[in-house]
């Protein structure tokens, strides 16, 4: 049975809007939704009524019918495919879902066209969206609409994205993310340590947080990977283990590898309690959380977890290994992304390099 809803939305000048979406679910799975953004409640109701009662009166519109389907429907049947959506990453998901509940999504798919997707970033970036996040809101219209014809049969013009690109481009709406560079500097790290020890000492505080944080410098893994590992996966003759579905933009699932466990990392891991096939059985937004929470506390600015996952293959690099050695703990695939830390620590190991020589010679 369709139902509809309304939210409103206060737009970036302070003007009210109303949006109703009109829902059909079978069972807990939506299968069918439709949208429509009006400058007035009671319009916005009227119109939800009507359209409920078309769909009860004739039927859920062809699935295929651009002149039917919205933009927001869509994504929807994009998110709700268990071969595409279901398999996508948090992130993703995420985003294609604000997406959805943007007024872009109304637009027919029939209807369409360039300046809609501008107007989109527009307003993206009057809301103070940076151009790399608006970026991503274009990449996955760009390649849902893409994947419409060959997997729904929905003849939809993909150019309208292509021909929006190089405009955006020039007009600073979407753009690259700016290469992070930021290690903990001075006594940063002890700090933060010896909050994160009061933390976990806490009655019931359950997180051996600082365990986690040195072993997440020390093997350079994402914290999501961390908290993933099992202790049927570990390898104890060659001290490493196995992280399974590491990131990989090229194959999203199934990229298995194994990552050697060097110095005390795996002292770290042996030390943990083997009382859950988890090596680390915590949630990872918590992990993250606690870490946030101390950092702030101690007035730390832009210094983010993810960050020691640089810190940990900067020191590698500091200490010698070459790229494709330390690419075997990072997991990365494209050697630029090493590379451009290399370069950045580049001036400092010529100086060390050179100190060295010098004493030699005296």
């Amino acid at each position: 049975m369709a139902h509809y809803i309304i939210e409103k939305r206060i737009r970036a000048d302070g003007t009210p809007r109303y949006r109703c979406t009109v829902v059909i679910k079978e069972k807990t799975k939506v299968i069918y939704r439709e949208s429509k953004t009006f400058s007035k409640q009671q319009i916005a109701k009227t119109w939800g009524t009507n359209q409920a009662s078309k769909i009860e009166q004739f039927g859920i519109p062809q699935k295929n019918d651009i002149t039917k389907l919205t933009l927001g429907n869509l994504l929807d049947k994009y998110l709700s495919d268990p071969n595409l959506g279901e398999k996508a990453g948090r992130t993703k998901r995420y985003v294609i879902q604000m997406i959805i509940n943007s007024d872009i999504a109304n637009i027919k798919l029939s209807d369409l066209k360039t300046h809609h997707i501008i107007e989109h970033c527009r307003a993206r970036a009057a809301s103070g969206t940076k151009p790399a996040t608006i970026n991503h809101d274009i990449s996955y219209i760009g390649s849902i609409l893409e994947v419409a014809r060959p997997i729904y049969g929905i003849n939809i013009d993909k150019t309208v994205v292509e021909d929006a690109r190089p405009l955006l481009i020039q007009m600073n709406l979407i753009g690259k993310s700016q290469r992070r560079a930021r290690r903990p500097i001075s006594d940063e790290l002890n700090r933060i340590v010896e909050k994160l020890q009061e933390r976990q000492s806490h009655k019931y505080s359950k997180i051996p947080f600082v365990d986690i944080l040195n072993f997440s410098i020390l093997s350079c893994m994402r914290i999501g990977e961390i908290c993933s590992l099992k202790w049927d996966d570990v390898d104890y003759k060659q001290k490493a283990v196995l992280v399974r579905n590491r990131k990989d933009p090229r194959k999203k699932i199934g990229n298995h590898m194994f990552v050697p466990l060097l110095g005390e990392a795996w002292t770290i891991l042996q030390s943990q309690p083997k009382n859950n096939e988890l090596i680390f059985p915590y949630n990872s937004r918590s992990v993250t959380a606690g870490f946030q929470r101390v950092r702030n506390k101690l007035g730390i600015i832009d210094l983010r977890y993810h960050d020691m996952r640089r810190e940990g293959a900067s020191r590698l690099l500091e200490q010698g290994f070459a790229i494709e050695e330390v690419a075997q703990v990072t997991g990365h695939r494209n050697l630029q992304t090493l590379w451009n830390i290399y370069i950045s620590l580049f001036p400092n190991s010529l100086h060390a390099k050179f100190n060295k020589l010098k004493e030699k010679e005296s």
